[in-house]
Parts: C-alpha cells; structure tokens; sequence
C-alpha cells in the first residue's frame, strides 16, 4: 500500500481557544502554532480553525514518494476531479463533504513499543506478589498518535467513491449500506464514513497505550465535567479496540483506544458487513441516542441549509 498514514486533520470549530484547551487537557501537546497540537509519537496531528459550525475542513495522508502522487492524480482524473499537484504533495477536494485530502510524501511512522503490562489468567501466572503496573500509575495520559476520524456525509456512495477509487483507502469492514471503515495504513480503520442527512465531523479518536490508560485518561477529562461524558467503556467489533468517548466544546466527540486490530499489507482480510449493535459495538453500556445522532444534528442542518 502505497498510503502509509493518517499524519493530521483539520477541524473547523467556532471557539479555537475553547477547543484548544480541551484538546491540552485531553492530552495533546500545543506547539508553536496557536491552534496546532502534537501526539507523543506522530507529530503535529491536529490544527483547529475558525468555522461557523464543527467540521471536519482537511486531512494529511502520508505516502512513500512522488510516483504514488502521480498514480493518485491519475485515479482522481479518471474521475473527474481536479487536483492541486506540488513538489511533494497532491491536494484534492471531495465535492459532497468539502472536506480537503491531502498526499503527502513523508517517512513512515516508526513508534517505540509500549511495555506490555503482565497480566494473570486461569493457569497463566505473569505477575506475582506485586500490583499490576495499571493501577500504580500517576503520570499524565498523552495519546501516542492520531488514530482515525469519522465524517458523516450527505452522498455516501460518492463520498467512499472519491476516498477508495480516487485516494486509494481499502475497505475493512462496512455497517450495511451505509458506512463504511477504510484503512490508509495497516490499522484496521482510520476512516470512517457513514451516510448522514448533514456534512459534519462525529469524532476523532486518539491511540493511548492499553485498556488502563483509556479510562485512565476518561476519569481524569471527567473528574470536573462530568458533562463530557458521552460513552464507554467498552469494546467495539469493528476494529476489535477498547473505546471511551468524550465531547469537545464544539460538540465533537474524542476517542481514547487501545488495542485497535493490525491489518498487514499482505494480509488475506475479508470485509465483514455489519448488521445491528456491531456495527457500533461487542460489550460494555448500550449507545446512547446522541452517539448515533448527535444532539446537535438539527441545528448543523439548519446551518447548512442557512449557508
């Protein structure tokens, strides 16, 4: 696969400096640019602009050299859509949500391994006479990379058609006909897209280092605003990962992970189309009703309908 990485979004939100001390506390680290924050591991991932409402404006795909830019202009012109070709990028706007996708050429994300956490069972003994490592730990949750956003689109079949055909996404999974988990590295998923009467953003979601530091880093956001909670924890099916959800100011939602499924580049995967509660999730509390439509969904229509 020539697409090796989701590098970054770029989220449009009416308050950047509300939504940028959210993201500071959630774990992201500001950098020089007032409204640019960093992972531990990936870099510059996330950049907040002014919008009159929450979208979702761009994203930075990482790819291994310019040839792969040529071959993805090539894919886009044969349907019919225009490109902004650099030295080292390609750009190109996807006409239903107006969302900018952006190639860029860059090295591949090496990440240092996390210690594994020894974890006892039935007959299967890693830790004795001492406490697991989980529970003694007092530093900060800081998410290691950006992982996967979700955007909701009013044509989805366009939409999925621009990102598979066009920019060269593969299929993972699919929710019906109405969704669809698309990978651009050999995580199971790091885009999403579902059918929704409104062009928005519904989340983004953040790699943290096991199932501790998901409700870890959830306790800690909720401790004074309980009123961030929106769902978790539990364990979707699609993606097999660990999951809590918060919400922004905005009204976005953000996603602490672990233990998201590798896909290989040479891997025999096989779509699975999923029917009912796995397309949302395996185990843990049922979604609540502002998780599938967001309890903004209606004011977001009436916008776009106003712009």
């Amino acid at each position: 696969m020539s697409l090796h990485r989701l590098a970054s979004v770029t989220l449009g939100v009416p308050d950047t400096e509300a939504v940028g001390r959210y993201y500071e506390e959630f774990g992201l680290t500001r950098t020089g640019e007032a409204a640019t924050f960093s992972t531990t591991d990936g870099g510059d991932q996330l950049r907040l602009v002014p919008a009159p409402s929450r979208r979702l404006v761009g994203v930075v795909i990482g790819v291994d050299d310019t040839d792969d830019l040529a071959r993805t202009a090539a894919r886009l012109g044969g349907l019919g859509i225009q490109t902004e070709l650099g030295v080292d990028s390609l750009a190109a706007r996807e006409q239903v949500s107006g969302v900018w996708f952006k190639l860029a050429v860059m090295p591949r994300l090496q990440q240092p391994p996390a210690p594994a956490s020894p974890t006892n069972g039935p007959g299967r003994i890693e830790r004795s006479a001492e406490r697991t490592p989980g529970i003694l730990r007092e530093n900060r949750v800081r998410p290691r990379r950006l992982g996967h956003v979700v955007l909701g689109s009013t044509d989805f079949t366009a939409t999925k058609r621009f990102v598979v055909d066009g920019i060269g996404f593969k299929v993972s999974d699919l929710v019906s006909d109405h969704g669809a988990f698309l990978r651009c590295s050999t995580d199971h998923h790091n885009l999403l897209i579902q059918q929704f009467p409104v062009n928005f953003v519904h989340h983004t979601a953040w790699q943290v280092d096991d199932i501790d530091e998901v409700g870890r880093g959830a306790m800690a956001m909720l401790e004074e605003h309980p009123e961030r909670h929106v769902w978790g924890l539990g364990r979707h099916h699609a993606g097999s990962n660990f999951f809590w959800y918060l919400r922004d100011p905005a009204g976005t939602f953000s996603e602490y992970y672990s233990d998201l499924d590798d896909i290989g580049e040479d891997a025999l995967w096989t779509p699975e189309v999923l029917e009912g509660a796995r397309g949302l999730f395996n185990w843990g509390p049922p979604p609540p009703p502002s998780f599938v439509n967001p309890e903004d969904l209606a004011a977001l229509m009436i916008g776009a309908h106003a712009g």
